[in-house]
């Protein structure tokens, strides 16, 4: 509100309470929205009061509320003043009522124009236009207080007027960078005060410390910018010469590291190699099993023909039939001696498998818990197959004292006589015998076969499920006749009837043939090949087609007859990149990665060669043209081949019908290029 000799203005928000204070030459009425149940009671201030009469005494020493029927409006009060005095000027509400103690409740909507009575003498009075003007905008709740005994609001009035708005400088004063900028903190130096003392009267300062400086000679900027520029060339010598040496040491390094780890390589290589040949040559020195006599008589095949190719060429006549009789008789030997290690092994193997049997008798039960961990209980059937596992191992002892071995029998005794029957007496009687040839001093060297009587009829014992519990679920149950009937097929060869699983079946057969050991057999006497070597290479390509995950069939149909002729007459037992010919070194691995493995889609590498095969992508562009024709036509080759079994022919026609689709895609491929 402003004052001026003709008049003045006064101008209060709508829907306010506001405070009013007397002034001389200008008045203010000033409130601001509010709601009382959301307002907080503030205490009311020093000096204000409100009149219990309401509007109609207008004291210039009190201060007044407007009613609420202001709201939502602004009023503006113009007056003209007789004697050059403004007063307080003050709404006309003659028609309310107001009671001591009691919060007035106003219904009146303010108008646009108000006529207020202005005193402006002791006698005179004045009547105002007021206009009433709208307010654009929310004016901000500035605080206020309540009186208890009314309960009235007053609010505090800031500003009767709309503010002043900023002129437009055309710039950007506010910025978010400014604001969000990172501060950092850096120790700074502070100065050091230092002093200097000459010499004067009374004071004398050595200057045998004191360095002469000159003044040196003056250069201009193009100078200094030369010798800048000259000063950063040496630097780059020096740094170049440093990276280059830096990267010469570094390719060093790495071609040392490198060096060093393909001899490391070529170490493990030859070491690996080496354990191979060792363990080739202990099995042959020591045969035990089926694979290391097959190796013995596949080399006494190797040197037979090996004699018999160097006596036809070097000796003729009778020389030469006397020559291969001699070799003949040494074969005959050779043979003897062999069959004498194969007896021995099979004897001993024989006692392994009856210790291993046992073994599992005597096991308790075991189960993982929930943390991993394996728990283990003994069972009363597994302890007893504990005892008579201990009682075997006792009796078949040799070279022990004449009264331990009195005790063992004694306690083998007295376990068996626990079941009476036939088994047991028969055994009975046989100990009583060996305790009384051994309490006749007789030679353990004439009590041998007593004592393998002794223990086979014990081992008899072992297995009856009635005695051993245990032996219930690992013993083979005799089948039921007419079902082992329908399930047992006769071999020409022994003439014996065998269970399926006796007779190897080859993927290329048509009826089921002689026995495994009619087969083993034939092979000892005529062929005497060795498929040890076959095996490793068609156990290892199992393992990896299983590793595909692809429901490969065809390699689990192969068998080692069909891989020795795929090895041998198709890749001539040779690497088909580095001609390699040591199968110990040799993997067959597909030549199409995304088809399954079959004898038209493989090739036979080493295994450093079948790596960075399977890596590539390609292979129409790695290999050379004449290089692909060679592995197509062994491919056309293995086709000819297994084509006559009747197991690969349904693979047959269904690798050809996926071959024609992928010909047909590529073909459109190459179209659309076009």
């Amino acid at each position: 509100m402003e004052g001026a000799s003709d008049g003045f203005e006064a101008v209060t928000s709508e829907g306010s309470s506001a405070e009013q204070s007397p002034a001389p030459s200008q008045g203010k009425a000033v409130g601001e929205d509010g709601d009382p149940a959301e307002k907080p009671p503030l205490p009311e201030p020093a000096g204000t009061a409100q009149s219990e009469r309401g509007w109609n005494q207008p004291s210039p020493s009190q201060n007044s509320v407007l009613p609420e029927s202001t709201e939502k409006g602004t009023m503006t009060v113009s007056m003209i003043k007789d004697n050059g005095t403004s007063w307080k000027t003050w709404p006309n509400f003659e028609n309310q009522e107001c009671f001591p103690g009691e919060v007035i409740q106003q219904d009146y909507h303010m108008p646009d124009v108000l006529t207020v009575r202005v005193e402006t003498g002791s006698d005179s009075f004045q009547e105002v236009v007021v206009k009433v003007e709208r307010p654009t905008y929310k004016k901000p709740f500035l605080g206020g207080f309540r009186n208890v005994s009314t309960g009235v609001e007053f609010h505090n009035a800031g500003s009767q007027t709309n503010p002043k708005k900023r002129p437009d400088k055309g710039i950007q004063l506010f910025c978010r960078g400014t604001q969000t900028a990172v501060e950092k903190n850096a120790q700074q130096q502070t100065r050091n005060t230092t002093s200097t003392q000459m010499t004067k009267t009374g004071l004398y300062v050595s200057n045998m410390t004191d360095k002469l400086i000159t003044p040196g000679k003056y250069f201009t900027a193009e100078e200094y910018h030369k010798r800048r520029l000259e000063a950063a060339i040496v630097i780059q010598k020096y740094f170049r010469r440093w990276h280059a040496a830096y990267l010469v040491q570094n390719l060093k390094e790495q071609r040392r590291l490198r060096l060093a780890q393909e001899a490391q390589e070529e170490l493990q290589k030859k070491w690996e190699k080496e354990e191979k040949l060792i363990r080739e040559y202990e099995k042959k020195l020591n045969p035990k099993t089926r694979e290391d006599f097959e190796l013995l008589y596949h080399d006494l095949e190797l040197w037979m023909q090996e004699e018999t190719e160097r006596i036809n060429r070097t000796l003729t006549g009778g020389k030469r039939k006397a020559a291969l009789f001699a070799l003949l008789e040494e074969e005959t030997e050779l043979i003897a001696c062999i069959g004498m290690h194969k007896l021995s092994a099979n004897l001993e193997n024989q006692q392994k498998a009856i210790l291993h049997f046992l073994g599992k008798c005597a096991q308790p039960r075991r189960w993982k818990a929930f943390d991993g961990k394996i728990t283990e209980m003994d069972t009363p059937n597994s302890l007893r197959g504990k005892e008579l596992l201990e009682i075997y191992r006792s009796i078949n002892t040799k070279d022990i004292p004449k009264d331990e071995r009195i005790s063992v029998l004694l306690t083998l005794k007295w376990t068996v006589k626990e079941h009476e029957c036939k088994l047991t007496e028969e055994l009975v009687a046989l100990i009583d015998r060996e305790i009384d040839l051994l309490s006749r001093e007789v030679k353990e060297c004439n009590l041998e076969g007593l004592r393998k009587r002794i223990c086979t009829l014990f081992l008899q014992y072992i297995k009856t499920p009635e005695f051993n519990p245990q032996v219930a679920g690992l013993i083979k149950v005799p089948q039921d006749p007419l079902t082992l009937y329908k399930n047992v097929y006769f071999c020409h060869s022994c003439e014996k009837y065998l269970p399926p699983s006796e007779f190897p079946i080859p993927a290329s057969s048509y009826t089921i043939g002689r026995c495994r050991s009619c087969y083993q057999l034939d092979n000892e006497a005529r062929k005497r090949e060795s498929y040890f070597k076959y095996r490793l290479i068609l156990e290892d390509l199992r393992k990896s087609e299983v590793d595909y995950q692809d429901d490969s069939k065809i390699v689990f149909l192969v068998q080692l007859p069909d891989m020795q002729y795929l090895i041998e007459k198709i890749w001539n037992c040779q690497s088909a990149l580095s001609a390699c010919s040591d199968l110990y070194e040799l993997v067959m691995v597909r030549w199409d990665k995304q088809r399954e493995w079959s004898p038209w889609n493989t090739i036979l590498l080493t295994k450093e060669e079948a790596d960075a095969h399977l890596k590539l992508c390609n292979l129409q562009k790695t290999y050379e043209a004449p290089f692909i024709y060679r592995i197509e036509q062994k491919h056309i080759r293995a086709k000819s081949y297994f084509a006559r079994i009747p197991a690969m022919a349904s693979f047959l026609h269904r690798s050809n019908n996926q071959s024609n689709v992928n010909s047909s895609k590529e073909n459109s491929s190459l179209n659309l290029k076009k």
